[in-house]
């Protein structure tokens, strides 16, 4: 059930379902998901109201080719279960659930939203110590259930590690790695985790760019000034579209029809770049 790789997800904005201005900003932003939380930024006695704002925001519409994902409270809280409920009918994009540390977690959720749409995603976060040795064994489940992508929370692996949270990321660079191999492993949407520093533009970019070497396909945001860096780092550049329609073109030759590798531009590539060059273009040509 992985979703379509050639859609852009380069900017996730988390915004509280409980701001209504925030939410209608969104669909101004030239952002690429919304995600419409409704665990970590409400407060325990505004979440019944944050959910029916959500529910009515999703209603409305209106948020264009943006992606709309709502980030529901745990099942083990007193919200999860009516969240999930009322969230299945109202068939957003796609449900992003906290906490998940097992397989038996994602089956949970899956049945919870059986009531779904089919196109209702799965999306689970990746923040618990857990989860970190059964991560493959969870996203394998993206064949037989609604999960379809993973989403990073560093804040919560750094207060569940007692790990300290400094530029380059130093303590949870493997948990990066292992996350982005279990999603390409079996067609997972990734999104790299959040950048606290939303005044500081430069070292958010630093870190989108350590995202964005690392694979995954975007980051999630906390705050609107990180949109459009966000977008800058996870767009192919000039030089890389060149690259890629030089491939494209090449193994397009009458010449070089069934063979699985040829030289570009002075160099060897094989049938692995013209993958790659195409999803490049794909992409491009979905941000276009």
């Amino acid at each position: 059930m992985s979703q379509s790789p050639a859609r852009p997800r380069r900017s996730a904005l988390y915004l509280p379902a409980s701001n209504a201005k925030a939410l209608a900003k969104a669909r101004e932003l030239p952002v690429d998901v919304v995600i419409l939380d409704l665990e970590d930024s409400v407060a325990p006695d505004g979440k019944l109201e944050a959910r029916e704002l959500a529910l009515a925001a999703l209603r409305e519409g209106g948020f264009g080719r943006r992606e709309v994902v709502v980030r529901a409270n745990g099942l083990d809280t007193p919200w999860g279960a009516d969240d999930l409920a009322a969230i299945a009918v109202a068939g957003p994009d796609a449900v992003l659930v906290p906490k998940v540390s097992s397989a038996e977690d994602v089956l949970a959720y899956d049945q919870a939203l059986a009531a779904a749409p089919t196109q209702t995603r799965l999306w689970i976060m990746v923040e618990s110590c857990a989860l970190v040795p059964r991560i493959d064994a969870v996203a394998a489940l993206g064949t037989s259930t609604r999960l379809s992508g993973m989403v990073l929370g560093i804040n919560d692996f750094a207060k569940e590690m007692r790990a300290q949270l400094r530029p380059g990321r130093a303590p949870f660079l493997p948990i990066l790695t292992a996350t982005v191999c279990a999603a390409r492993a079996h067609g997972l949407v990734v999104l790299d985790g959040v950048c606290n520093e939303f005044r500081e533009l430069d070292l958010f970019t630093v870190e989108a760019e350590q995202g964005l070497e690392f694979g995954f396909d975007g980051k999630t945001l906390i705050h609107p000034a990180q949109v459009d860096p966000c977008n800058a780092v996870f767009s192919p550049g000039a030089a890389e579209l060149a690259w890629a329609s030089a491939v494209v073109a090449a193994f397009d030759l009458p010449e070089n029809h069934g063979k699985g590798a040829i030289k570009v531009d002075g160099k060897m590539v094989e049938l692995l770049h013209l993958e790659q060059a195409r999803r490049v273009l794909a992409i491009a040509q979905a941000i276009a």
